[in-house]
């Protein structure tokens, strides 16, 4: 079908699967989700952005929904289409996902941030083509606000669960973030680990929270978050 409409046979065997794939230990849950990559305009022809493929928050968003969560995923820039049974927000840049994020933590049960957002973005954005001239050019930049460490100062009784994807000193920088950020859980990857990070369908992962850490092997995406979602539940 070239509508990207999915066939009635296919979206029948996704309600069975819906159905009947697990127990249903977050029925009642209200579970935000965000995924992707964000993108930081430079002029309206160019972007910054990262390799993130989505993968990951969207194998957590439709384990949460299998497991009978109300899920909502907020989604920048990703690979392929979300789950199905999930309420979808697309956002594009840092500030457009600070602020669909906000706007619903109070009402979550559960928030887990396995988006890949931009920590800088242009302190200006040209808006026309920027033209090529000979010598060098720079370009400004600023932090973007931090989604995580502003929950973290009005968090509530929500679970609150980070990703942190490093290329070395993984467990002491993600431990540390955890603290910082004042998180109950922290998913920690190492990028140059075969199998982890960006773009592919498997990834290895520590789960670190205040008193344990437990390092899973290379496994898919999706067995990866029924993990993480199991800790979470046990929680």
């Amino acid at each position: 079908m070239g509508d990207g409409r999915m066939p009635d046979e296919e979206l029948l065997f996704e309600y069975i699967v819906k159905e009947i794939a697990f127990e249903k230990d977050m029925t009642g849950k209200k579970v935000l989700v965000t995924a992707g990559a964000t993108v930081e305009a430079i002029d309206p022809v160019r972007f910054i952005t990262n390799h993130s493929s989505g993968k990951m928050g969207f194998a957590l968003a439709k384990n949460a929904m299998l497991r009978g969560a109300d899920v909502t995923l907020v989604m920048g820039k990703c690979d392929s289409e979300p789950p199905v049974f999930v309420n979808t927000v697309k956002v594009q840049s840092a500030k457009d996902m600070y602020d669909a994020v906000i706007e619903r933590a109070d009402s979550m049960d559960i928030i887990v941030k396995a988006a890949a957002v931009a920590d800088y973005r242009p302190k200006t954005v040209a808006t026309e083509k920027i033209k090529k001239k000979d010598g060098e050019e720079s370009i400004q930049l600023e932090r973007t606000t931090d989604i995580l460490g502003t929950m973290s100062k009005r968090k509530k009784n929500q679970f609150v669960c980070g990703f942190s994807m490093e290329t070395e000193n993984m467990l002491e920088n993600s431990k540390a973030k955890l603290e910082k950020k004042n998180l109950d859980m922290i998913c920690a990857n190492n990028l140059k680990v075969k199998g982890a990070g960006f773009g592919t369908d498997t990834n290895v992962v520590t789960l670190i929270t205040k008193d344990n850490v437990v390092e899973l092997p290379l496994e898919s995406k999706a067995e990866v978050a029924a993990q993480i979602l199991d800790t979470i539940v046990k929680k």
